[in-house]
């Protein structure tokens, strides 16, 4: 009794009787003394258990407190798991938590960890002891972690566990109903079974940190709630001042338009109403007007980014939207100063594009009526100006055209557009380069000035832009003087045939760039023209150093291009023609054996015959 109240340890109460028989002790008072140590050795055992329950239930009331009161969720966990280190005495307490996106779990909170691998390991879902607990949801502990088959090794796990140097381990499930979110651990250096107590005191300590992570998330569920509503609010409260504010705005451009108020008048209530710079331009990047900023440059890439998403664009600080009749681009508008749009300012820029693409529709209506006169006139430039010929060239001048100069004439064509549509893109370039454009014998025909820049494949281009569909044109030769344009129009046509015939749809051509094809297809067939663009070079040499190459690509192409044939023909050894065949490469040009190229050479080579190369 003596040595209970002093707290001994039971050691000390285990000695007694053994110091009671050595003072040779009467058998009867030795038996008394036996049964009170044992007694005594109870009562120790039972007191300790007694103060154990009292700690854990300690603990499980400070760990309720620290829930009652949850702020900071880490701070929680990391007290759980240090209890549970401290109550079931082992070397490490650890917990992890599902990912369920990534589908791994990895390590939230470890006690008594020394190993950087193990705290930072993540695992796959199933795998190692923890695998095995959340998958049954049930408590596993293992005296030997290596030496037990029931869960599933894995290399990164064992090597984690290996370099923490643990051996028993318990884990236990953390539940939310019936979803297992995690696993909390209590982990020993040395071989341990854990009793049915210890397991139920982590159980317990787990339920509590699953209360704490669930806590958690309800409350950070509600805050963002708060927020979502709070930004609703704020949102419906922003909508409806910009409907309002958009709706004034709509309705005093179009009041601008419908009074017949300019392209300037436009821009200058867009950048009323936007607080920023406004520039547009028309398809060509040309500037129509410019409000509260310095010149401006097109951005035809943002233009066609506009033009494919139906909305601006942002451009550097700049914003971009393309002004639209449907797919057709009638130019662009910029917004400068203002780098950050808010959506419903951008919805109001679009809309202003919008009202601009009306303004510009009405614009262009009156162009077609000055269209119109232009068209007459092609007309009747193209059946020849015989009838009325005075009246005819007075108004080419009165249109711009020289009489005297020298003309082409272009044909444009595309299937899918409407011909009036095709017409008025064209003569907007024919107007920009100094000619005039028409429909003439269900052709869009222009005629322009040969010294402009504006030829067959140039203009196809324009003509795609402009228009967003490809469009084929054909060009004549130079015509000199209007009383030659019938005949160069009849040439485009045939040209444009040609094109049709070669499955060249949306490109550009002239009689010369068809090569062999352009001196078929032209009245006047420039022969010697097409075979000295063709062996130009090759003639040259040989006139120059008195050989015959000229002669030895006769042979090469009659004997079939077989080196030895040739080399008979000629009389020389294959060898030779080899050589000759390389200086007549370096001549022409890579890819003169090539089919397109041999045949044009070829040509050449027999025209050169026809008509004696005195002719040339």
């Amino acid at each position: 009794m003596e040595l209970l109240v002093r707290d001994a340890p039971s050691e000390d109460l285990a000695r007694v009787p053994g110091r009671a028989r050595a003072d040779g002790l009467a058998p009867a008072a030795l038996e008394d003394v036996e049964q009170g140590s044992a007694l005594a050795l109870r009562l120790r055992h039972t007191l300790t258990e007694q103060r154990r329950r009292e700690a854990e239930l300690a603990a499980l009331f400070d760990t309720a407190s620290d829930l009652a009161g949850v702020r900071d969720v880490d701070a929680v966990l990391r007290a759980i798991v240090h209890r549970a280190r401290m109550l079931l005495g082992t070397h490490v307490a650890y917990l992890s938590l599902n990912d369920d996106d990534a589908g791994t779990t990895y390590m939230r909170v470890t006690d008594g960890s020394v190993s950087a691998l193990f705290q930072q390991v993540r695992l796959g879902m199933g795998e190692g002891l923890g695998g095995l607990v959340a998958q049954t949801a049930r408590p596993y502990a293992t005296p030997s972690y290596f030496d037990d088959e029931r869960f599933d090794h894995t290399n990164p796990i064992d090597s984690a566990v290996r370099d923490e140097r643990l051996v028993a381990i318990l884990g236990v499930p953390l539940k939310v109903g019936s979803d297992v979110i995690g696993v909390l651990y209590a982990a020993e250096r040395t071989s341990r079974e854990f009793s049915p107590d210890e397991v139920a005191l982590l159980a317990s300590l787990a339920d509590h940190a699953a209360i704490a992570i669930d806590t958690a998330r309800l409350l950070t569920e509600t805050r963002s709630a708060l927020v979502e509503l709070n930004a609703a609010n704020d949102t419906i409260r922003e909508h409806s001042a910009a409907l309002q504010r958009a709706e004034q705005a709509h309705d005093r451009l179009t009041d601008l338009v419908l009074r017949g108020g300019d392209i300037p008048k436009v821009a200058t209530a867009v950048s009323t109403v936007l607080g920023g710079g406004i520039v547009l331009h028309d398809p060509d990047g040309a500037e129509l007007a410019r409000i509260d900023v310095g010149p401006v440059a097109a951005a035809p890439d943002a233009v066609q980014r506009s033009r494919s998403s139906g909305r601006a664009v942002r451009q550097g600080e700049n914003w971009v939207c393309a002004v639209l009749a449907g797919p057709e681009v009638l130019g662009s508008i910029t917004l400068t100063g203002r780098p950050e749009l808010a959506d419903a300012d951008r919805r109001l820029f679009e809309r202003a594009s919008v009202v601009t693409a009306l303004l510009l529709l009405l614009h262009r209506t009156t162009a077609e009526a000055e269209d119109k006169v232009r068209g007459e006139l092609v007309t009747d430039l193209l059946t020849g100006p015989a009838r009325d010929r005075t009246g005819v060239l007075a108004r080419a001048r009165r249109m711009g055209l020289d009489p005297e100069a020298t003309q082409l004439v272009l044909i444009a064509h595309n299937d899918e557009l409407a011909r009036e549509r095709l017409a008025a893109a064209a003569s907007r370039h024919a107007t920009a380069a100094g000619g005039i454009a028409g429909v003439h014998a269900q052709h869009v025909v222009l005629v322009l000035p040969s010294t402009g820049e504006l030829g067959a494949e140039h203009l196809a281009r324009q003509l795609q832009t402009t228009t967003g569909s490809p469009v084929t044109v054909a060009a004549s030769r130079p015509a000199d003087g209007l009383d030659a344009l019938p005949a160069a129009y009849a040439e485009a046509a045939r040209t444009l045939e040609a094109l049709f015939t070669l499955g060249r749809r949306g490109g550009g051509a002239s009689p010369d760039e068809l090569g062999f094809l352009g001196v078929l297809l032209g009245d006047r067939a420039d022969v010697a023209g097409y075979v000295r663009a063709t062996l130009g070079p090759v003639l040259d040499y040989d006139e120059r150093r008195g050989t015959d190459l000229v002669g030895t690509l006769d042979a090469y192409f009659d004997s079939g291009t077989n080196l030895n044939r040739t080399g008979q023909a000629l009389h020389v050894h294959a060898n030779t023609v080899t050589q000759r065949l390389d200086r007549i490469g370096t001549l022409l040009g890579d890819g003169w054996q090539a089919p397109a190229r041999a045949l044009e050479i070829q040509l050449a080579l027999r025209l050169r015959k026809l008509t004696g190369p005195e002719q040339l």
